[in-house]
């Protein structure tokens, strides 16, 4: 393989990885937006959107309606979270509600192995799985879906945010939650509807990523903390950040993998992570917010 194929080669594992990143800190930027509160149970939002969609396909469910189905109970999942560990103690501090999240991502990973046990699963190509070359370079198809997923959603969550009631709402609460609540908003429900759309992004990465990848119970584990990495260093308010945060890590991650040592290549992007918090504390991307509601 040539300089340029090798260089193409890279870029396009990194661009596929950090789709997977920018998809999971949507799901971060997404809640903390809203409730102030940081979800480390996001990466296990992933794992449990991926293991049950495997465990529709293998009952015999059509691979649609087991990406359907398994991202709707993901995103129940969420809601039923929401109301029964983070909204009892909503006015407790941010840290207790770190470590609650923290213990919740614990629990689910501890029954994730229970239920699917340790060894990888997976699931078919959303089509065919012919490689594709460009300049030498391979792009598998799956990777494409990955991409025009992210898109998707980022389109979704624009129309949602801008052309809807409901996200109109949930923007005024991001916004001034006090003032949204002197309009009629029920700020409490607003936290409630983002974890349920953040688990079902969560989920959705998962699903996507499992053909590549396979799925596990401590899949989340990983994936969750490069999310949260690329929520940091775009800026924890900004979903575009996030985005572009979650390519820049994964395409980090590819180079320094290729041309040092896969080895070092986590060790690599934390120390991007460490930099950014050096010359801009907030991330690179940040912009003003509302309090938690």
């Amino acid at each position: 393989m040539d300089t340029i194929s090798q260089v193409l080669q890279y870029l396009i594992t990194g661009l596929t990885t950090g789709s997977i990143y920018a998809l999971i800190a949507v799901g971060y930027v997404t809640i903390y937006n809203v409730t102030g509160v940081i979800n480390f149970a996001q990466g296990e939002f992933t794992m449990l959107g991926a293991l049950l969609c495997v465990s529709f396909v293998q009952s015999g469910v059509p691979l649609v309606f087991s990406i359907i189905l398994a991202i709707v109970l993901t995103a129940c999942f969420g809601f039923f979270m929401e109301r029964t560990t983070v909204y009892p103690v909503r006015n407790a501090n941010f840290v207790t509600l770190i470590i609650i999240t923290i213990g919740v991502s614990i629990v689910l990973r501890g029954a994730g192995l229970l239920i699917w046990g340790n060894t990888p699963l997976s699931l078919p190509p959303f089509s065919d799985s012919s490689p594709v070359m460009i300049l030498g370079a391979v792009l598998i198809p799956q990777s494409i879906w990955v991409f025009a997923t992210l898109v998707l959603l980022l389109g979704m969550l624009y129309l949602f945010f801008e052309k809807t009631v409901l996200g109109t709402a949930l923007k005024a609460c991001v916004i001034n939650p006090k003032a949204a609540q002197l309009m009629g908003i029920n700020t409490r429900s607003m936290s409630a509807f983002a974890f349920t759309v953040s688990a079902a992004v969560g989920a959705v990465a998962g699903i996507v990523v499992t053909p590549i990848t396979g799925a596990i119970y401590d899949m989340g584990l990983l994936l969750g903390l490069k999310g949260f990495m690329a929520m940091v260093i775009g800026g924890m308010n900004n979903i575009s950040g996030a985005v572009f945060a979650g390519f820049l890590i994964g395409v980090i991650e590819a180079f320094s993998g290729g041309y040092i040592s896969t080895s070092y290549s986590d060790a690599i992007s934390f120390a991007f992570l460490l930099l950014v918090l050096f010359i801009s504390p907030n991330g690179m991307m940040s912009k003003a917010t509302g309090k938690r509601v």
